[in-house]
C-alpha cells in the first residue's frame, strides 16, 4: 500500500469518527512542493467544512486529533484549512524494496474487473498516415498501456472504412492506374486518388494477374476494390507496427452491414424515427444532440452516421463495460449524436467516451515545414518517423495533453542533450545501468538505510507516487501525465547525481543503500517509458 493509500484510508476513518461522509477514492492527496510543508497534502477539511458545519481551518484540527497512520510522524495545520503530513523517513525508505521485488509489476493496480474496448487512429485505407493519425496512435496506444496497467481489460481496436465513396474512388483510381499500364490515356477525376503509391498497386496487379481485369464488369470493379484495401491495410499495419502499435480486433465496416444490419437497426429505432424532404431523420435531440441528424438520405442510401450508430451497436454487444474513442478535433459535433443513440438502445450518458486529439504543425529551424524534402508532399507519419525515430516522436506527441496543439521541434527531437526530454529521460536509465554495472559485486540494501539528504528523500517520494500517478492519469486519460513523471524523475536523479557520490568503496553500507536507491529509479524509469512505448535503453 502506497503512502497515499494509507492516509486516504486513515482520512477516511478520521472523518467517520466525526460523522461525517468521505469515501477514501474520492479524497484528494497532494505532495507538497517545499519540503518545509510536509511531505503530503489535502485539503479535505475544505471540502467538508459545509457538511461539518464549522470552519475549515477548525475541521482541519479536529480530523488531525483523529488520524491514526503509524507512518506519519508530524501533522500541521496550514493556511485556510490544509492538512500537511510529514511521513517517517522508514514510511518513504520502504519503496526501494517494494520497487524491486515488483520490478516490471510495479504501479500495476489490481484488476478491476472492467472491460473496455478503445479505438483509435481508424484510418481510411485509402493513402498514407498523416500526422493527426500519428499522434492519434501515440495517445491510443499510450491510453491502452496505461489502462491496462491501472488494472482495466482493454481490448484495441481498429474500424476499417471499406465502404462508401472513398473506396469507390479508391477502386476507380487503381483501375485507372492498371489501364494506364497498359498503353491506355490516364482518367482520374478531382476526387480520385493521385498518389504514387497506387502505381506500384497497379504494377503489381499487372505483374500478378496480366490483363485479366482489363474488362470494365462487376467482377473487376469488386476486385480493385478489395485489393486495394487489402494492400493499403497492410501499409498501414506496418507503419503502426513499426511505431509499437498494433491491435487486437481489425472490424470492418462491409462486415457490420452484412446480414441487413442497417435494416435491423432502423426497424429498431423505428419510433425515434422521421421523414422530412424524402430523408428519414433520427430524433436525437430529444436526448442530448442540438439538432437531429439524417440517417437515410432522399436517395436511399445510409449517411455515414447509420453504420457509426450499428458499429457502436455492435461494439456494445460484445459485453464491454465502457466504450473510448480517440478521434481528431474536428468530430466534435460527432459524441453527442452518437451517445443519443446509444441511449436510444438503454446505455448510459457516460458509456461512450471521446478523447479528441488536436492538430500536429512541424517546425524546423525556427520555421513550419509542411513538405518533405524526399517525396514533395505534406509530411506523413512514415517520413517523420524515419527521420526522427520512434522513440523522439512517440514522446514528443504524447508529452502534452492531447486536447492541446502541438508544435513539433524537430531541432530539439534530435539534440542529444538535456534540452531534449526523450533524451534526458533516457539518459538517467542508462546512467542508472552504468552505476549497477559499476557497482557489480556489491551486495544492494533495499532498506533505504542510511537515505536521509534532500535529494534522496525526493527520489524516494517521487517514486512512492508512481502507483497513485498512474491511477490519476488513467482516471484523467492522460498519458502526458506519465511522460511529466518520467521527466521529473530523470531531473530528481541526475540532481541526486551530481550532488551525492554513489559508489563509494570506503563506506559499502550508504553505496548498498544508494545502489539499491538506482535500482528503484532504473525500475520506475522504465515502467514509465514502458507506458509512452519508448524504449530505456542501457547504453547512450
Amino acid at each position: 500500500m502506497t503512502n497515499e493509500e494509507k492516509l486516504k484510508i486513515a482520512l477516511e476513518k478520521a472523518a467517520a469518527s466525526l460523522g461525517l461522509e468521505a469515501a477514501s477514492n474520492t479524497i484528494v492527496i497532494e505532495r507538497s512542493r517545499d519540503t518545509a510543508h510536509g511531505d503530503y497534502s489535502t485539503n479535505l477539511a475544505m471540502r467538508l467544512a459545509k457538511q461539518a458545519g464549522k470552519a475549515p481551518r477548525d475541521l482541519a484540527a479536529l480530523l488531525a486529533e483523529k488520524i491514526q497512520e503509524e507512518a506519519v510522524e508530524k501533522i500541521e495545520i496550514a493556511g485556510p484549512g490544509f492538512i500537511n503530513f510529514f511521513m517517517k523517513k522508514d514510511a518513504l525508505q520502504n519503496v526501494i524494496a517494494k520497487i524491486i521485488e515488483e520490478g516490471e509489476n510495479y504501479g500495476k493496480l489490481p484488476s478491476k474487473g472492467k472491460k473496455i474496448n478503445l479505438e483509435y487512429v481508424s484510418a481510411n485505407p485509402t493513402g498514407d498516415l498523416h500526422l493527426g493519425h500519428t499522434r492519434c496512435a501515440a495517445v491510443g496506444d499510450s491510453l491502452a498501456r496505461l489502462l491496462t496497467y491501472d488494472g482495466y481489460d482493454v481490448t484495441r481496436e481498429f474500424y476499417v472504412n471499406d465502404c462508401g465513396n472513398q473506396i469507390e474512388h479508391l477502386g476507380h483510381s487503381i483501375r485507372a492506374r492498371y489501364h494506364e499500364l497498359f498503353g491506355e490515356p490516364l482518367q482520374l477525376g478531382d476526387d480520385d486518388y493521385h498518389g504514387h503509391d497506387l502505381i506500384d498497386i497497379a504494377k503489381s496487379i499487372k505483374d500478378k494477374y496480366g490483363d485479366k481485369y482489363l474488362a470494365d464488369n462487376e467482377e473487376s470493379h469488386d476486385f480493385f476494390i478489395r485489393y486495394g484495401i487489402d494492400n493499403e491495410l497492410a501499409k498501414l499495419k506496418k507503419d503502426l507496427a513499426d511505431f509499437g502499435v498494433s491491435f487486437d480486433v481489425f472490424t470492418y465496416e462491409s462486415d457490420i452491414r452484412k446480414g441487413g444490419t442497417i435494416e435491423k437497426t432502423l426497424d429498431f429505432l423505428k419510433d425515434h424515427l422521421y421523414e422530412s424532404e424524402g430523408a428519414t431523420f433520427l430524433r436525437t435531440t430529444d436526448y442530448l444532440d442540438d439538432k437531429d441528424r439524417p440517417v437515410i438520405k432522399s436517395n436511399g442510401q445510409p449517411t455515414y452516421f447509420m453504420p457509426d450508430i450499428c458499429y457502436h451497436y455492435n461494439k456494445a454487444a460484445r459485453g464491454f463495460d465502457h466504450l473510448i474513442d480517440v478521434l481528431g478535433a474536428d468530430h466534435h459535433g460527432y459524441v453527442n449524436r452518437m451517445k443519443s443513440a446509444l441511449m436510444m438502445k438503454g446505455y448510459p450518458e457516460d458509456y461512450l467516451e471521446v478523447t479528441f486529439v488536436q492538430v500536429v504543425r512541424v517546425f524546423r529551424d525556427g520555421a513550419e515545414v509542411k513538405m518533405s524534402k524526399r517525396t514533395g508532399k505534406a509530411i506523413a507519419h512514415r517520413d517523420l518517423v524515419e527521420d526522427v525515430g520512434v522513440d523522439a516522436v512517440r514522446y514528443f506527441f504524447i508529452e502534452r495533453s492531447q486536447s492541446s496543439h502541438l508544435d513539433f521541434n524537430y531541432n530539439l527531437a534530435m539534440e542529444q542533450s538535456s534540452s531534449n526530454p526523450v533524451y534526458y529521460c533516457q539518459y538517467a536509465h542508462a546512467r542508472c545501468a552504468s552505476l549497477l554495472n559499476l557497482g557489480e559485486g556489491i551486495a544492494l540494501d533495499p532498506s533505504g538505510k542510511g537515505l536521509n539528504n534532500e535529494e534522496e528523500l525526493s527520489i524516494l517520494k517521487h517514486l512512492a507516487d508512481f502507483s497513485s500517478m498512474i491511477e490519476g492519469a488513467a482516471r484523467d486519460r492522460a498519458p502526458y501525465k506519465v511522460a511529466a513523471y518520467a521527466h521529473d524523475l530523470a531531473e530528481k536523479f541526475h540532481e541526486f547525481y551530481a550532488k551525492n557520490r554513489v559508489i563509494d568503496r570506503d563506506n559499502l553500507e550508504l553505496t548498498s543503500s544508494r545502489l539499491a536507491l538506482i535500482k528503484a529509479v532504473k525500475i520506475a524509469m522504465e515502467n514509465a517509458l514502458g507506458i509512452l512505448g519508448v524504449s530505456a535503453p542501457e547504453k547512450m
